[in-house]
C-alpha cells in the first residue's frame, strides 16, 4: 500500500477541507499515478471532491466508522479489517492512501511507499498534518526530483519507502 499526499515545510496537508497548494503539475502526478488504482480516503476527503463524487477511472473506498449513504462508485467498509478484506483481492501496489490526515494516521503503519509532493513554503493556519517523514526512524526518502516551481512556490515530488 502507498499513501500519496502534498505536504509544505511543516508537513501540513489541509486547511478548511482543501489543498493547501493546488499545483497543476502535482494534481497530474496524482491522477496519472493513481488511474486505474484504488484509491482509499476517508468521508471528508470523498466531499471535498467536486459534488462530493468518487475519482473516475479508480476504485474508489471510503473507510469510515460512521458509514452512511455514498454515492454510487463508491465501497464503504467502516474498519481497516473491513478494508483489508475489501482490498485482500488487489495487488498492494495499486493501492492508494488519498487522505486525510487522519486516515494517513491510521494506514501509514500498512504502507510501504510514500509518495509526497514537498512543499517548499508554509501554509498560514493549517489544520491537518501529517507526520514528519525525516524523524520517523522506519522511513527514509529514497529518490526526489529536481527542484520545480509554480506561481513563484518551489516543490519536489518525494518517494520515501519503509526500511
Amino acid at each position: 500500500m502507498k499513501l500519496i499526499v502534498n505536504a509544505d515545510k511543516n508537513w501540513a496537508i489541509g486547511k478548511g477541507g482543501d489543498l493547501i497548494f493546488p499545483i497543476p503539475e502535482d494534481m497530474k502526478f496524482f491522477r496519472e499515478t493513481t488511474k486505474g488504482k484504488t484509491v482509499i480516503m476517508g468521508r471528508k476527503t470523498l466531499e471535498s471532491f467536486p459534488n462530493g463524487q468518487p475519482l473516475k477511472n479508480r476504485r474508489n473506498i471510503v473507510l469510515s466508522r460512521k458509514g452512511g449513504e455514498f454515492p454510487e462508485g463508491v465501497i464503504s467498509v467502516r474498519s481497516v479489517e473491513e478494508l483489508e478484506d475489501a482490498v485482500s483481492d488487489i495487488p498492494e501496489e495499486e493501492l492508494f492512501v488519498i487522505g486525510g490526515a487522519e486516515i494517513y494516521r491510521l494506514l501509514l503503519n500498512r504502507c510501504d511507499e510514500a509518495l509526497i509532493t514537498r512543499v517548499d513554503a508554509v501554509c498560514p493556519d493549517p489544520d491537518s498534518y501529517i507526520p514528519n517523514f525525516d524523524e520517523l526512524p522506519d522511513w527514509v526518502l529514497a529518490e526526489q526530483s529536481e527542484e520545480k516551481e509554480h506561481d513563484g512556490v518551489a516543490f519536489r515530488f518525494c518517494t520515501y519507502r519503509r526500511k
